[in-house]
């Protein structure tokens, strides 16, 4: 039986279109996903969104929709971006689903309730709308939230509470212990801060007189579920926990990774464990955190008009060079910028004189001078055409040894692009292949088998076949990050995604159309 493997993205809240921050995060998911899934694991992938609270009711009021159809517009939105960015999804949940997700969440909150967690007392705070929480004091600058630049409503009402407080030192435990990982080690630091000042209960419910648009408190009509402790049962109710059979929460269940935003990080780290463990239920294996994406050095902003719309970017450039972008030329842990200055110039540097410019002068050499058949050569002729290490600085200059393109796939690239990827480091990841082109165009430049072919026609064959079995091993890698392009690849090699690279014999090459036009 294959081994099982289960993440997800956070919930996209649906109070606007999407952005580019949330493309990046669901790209990617979808890189890990898919990797996992060439691991031979049984994926389950979810994304989907969270359609609940005062900020959607206020939102929907401004279009002057209802609510229901409201959030049926956004939330398609939401999957059709996921469609173009060709994400594997497996599960697109939404939040106002009433069969799927609604007995998930009032089974947790039942759950709570009998461990004798939730509790009903008056309460006076400042409550952020940005972030459909209650915030202090030490949260604002200057009056107002620092992520939304709104100053909090000030509201009194009976809500219920949850006794998140008796779960700070479990949870920290598990932080710490590495039952629960924190990915990078700096947001671990960030949420071990904030257990060690103890964490406080948090209100779990709203008047249902105020936010009638929700999950309606088990028992107590009068009552609607805050809506974090809705949005967050998503990744347990999306399994059919709550419905009778639960068949999947017990095949998949816990998360082996959850992927988030850096604005969401206590949610998840803290809150979202209290209640698993309040309702008997393990923790996730792993939460990894990315930064935001700013543009021109600024945060996205409606109200500045430099959103990045990736439905935009993916019609003018395409869905690949929009998730090339994403995934290296941003760190997949902190903050990074977008221009479209810079897109187009990362595109054309690497994806159309790199990648695009790699693949094709290889075809066109082989088609002319092989007429597009490469057969192996014997194992002699393969190491007779080692790489010139000094030249591309694969190993320190003091211990430069001379070896053939197939060997140091095999013995160098392939290990460090698996560590990269069990670290969750996609940029660096993304580094590694990008190395093994700049190797691979190095090796052209080395031996010129565009002259070699009239000296030594056998030797230019040794040359050009390590040439191809890079290419293949290029596709290969780069099968989770640029799925279409490494399909192309495979098809101008004329074998398949998953051949064995041991059993390779002859490579048989088609024209082609360049991958990526220069702008």
């Amino acid at each position: 039986m294959a081994e099982k493997f289960y993440l997800t993205t956070s919930i996209a809240y649906i109070n606007s279109s999407p952005h580019l921050g949330f493309a990046k995060e669901i790209v990617m998911a979808d890189v890990l996903a898919r990797h996992q899934r060439l691991l031979g694991k049984e994926v389950y992938f979810l994304t989907g969104t969270d359609e609940h609270g005062a900020k959607i009711s206020r939102a929907a009021e401004k279009t002057g929709l209802p609510v229901e159809k409201f959030a049926d517009r956004n939330a398609e939105k939401f999957r059709e971006l996921a469609e173009v960015l060709n994400i594997s999804f497996d599960d697109f949940i939404r939040t106002s689903d009433k069969k799927r997700h609604f007995p998930g969440a009032q089974k947790m909150w039942r759950r709570l309730s009998e461990k004798g967690d939730l509790y009903k007392k008056s309460y006076r705070g400042l409550y952020c709308v940005g972030h459909e929480a209650f915030v202090t004091e030490k949260d604002l600058l200057d009056g107002k939230c620092v992520d939304h630049g709104q100053t909090p409503e000030i509201i009194e009402e009976e809500n219920y509470f949850f006794k998140l407080s008796v779960y700070t030192e479990r949870i920290k435990e598990a932080i710490v212990s590495g039952e629960l990982v924190i990915a990078p080690a700096s947001r671990k630091n960030e949420i071990l801060s904030l257990l060690e000042e103890g964490l406080e209960d948090i209100s779990f419910s709203r008047p249902a007189r105020d936010i009638s648009w929700g999950v309606p408190v088990p028992g107590d009509p009068e009552q609607t579920m805050y809506v974090w402790g809705d949005a967050l049962a998503n990744y347990v109710s999306a399994l059919g926990y709550g419905q009778e059979k639960e068949t999947l929460f017990k095949k998949f269940w816990p998360a082996d990774l959850h992927i988030i935003g850096k604005d969401i990080l206590r949610f998840h780290a803290a809150v979202w464990p209290g209640m698993l463990l309040s309702a008997g239920l393990p923790l996730p294996k792993k939460i990894l955190v990315h930064g935001f994406i700013t543009v021109n050095g600024q945060k996205m902003s409606k109200t500045l008009g430099n959103v990045a719309d990736p439905f935009v970017l993916a019609e003018k450039y395409g869905a690949e060079a929009v998730r090339y972008y994403l995934l290296r030329e941003l760190s997949s842990f902190g903050d990074g910028d977008f221009t479209e200055e810079k897109f187009k110039e990362s595109y054309n540097a690497n994806l159309a004189n790199g990648l695009g410019n790699f693949v094709s002068r290889v075809n066109k050499m082989i088609l002319q001078y092989f007429d597009g058949a490469i057969e192996k050569p014997a194992p002699a002729a393969l190491a007779a055409v080692p790489v010139n290490l000094e030249e591309v600085f694969i190993f320190k200059k003091e211990t430069v040894e001379y070896f053939p393109p197939d060997y140091l796939i095999e013995n160098f690239f392939i290990p460090e692009y698996q560590k990269a990827m069990r670290e969750l480091d996609l940029q660096k990841t993304g580094d590694i292949i990008w190395r093994l082109i700049g190797m691979l165009d190095g090796y052209i430049q080395d031996y010129e088998p565009f002259k070699l072919v009239k000296k030594d026609k056998e030797k230019a064959r040794a040359v050009l076949w390590q040439l191809a079995f890079g290419m293949f091993w290029i596709a290969r890698l780069l099968a989770p990050f640029l799925p279409s392009t490494a399909e192309k690849i495979f098809s101008i090699l004329g074998v398949s995604g998953d051949a064995k690279p041991e059993k390779l014999k002859i490579f048989r090459f088609k024209e082609h159309k360049g991958l990526f036009p220069r702008l």
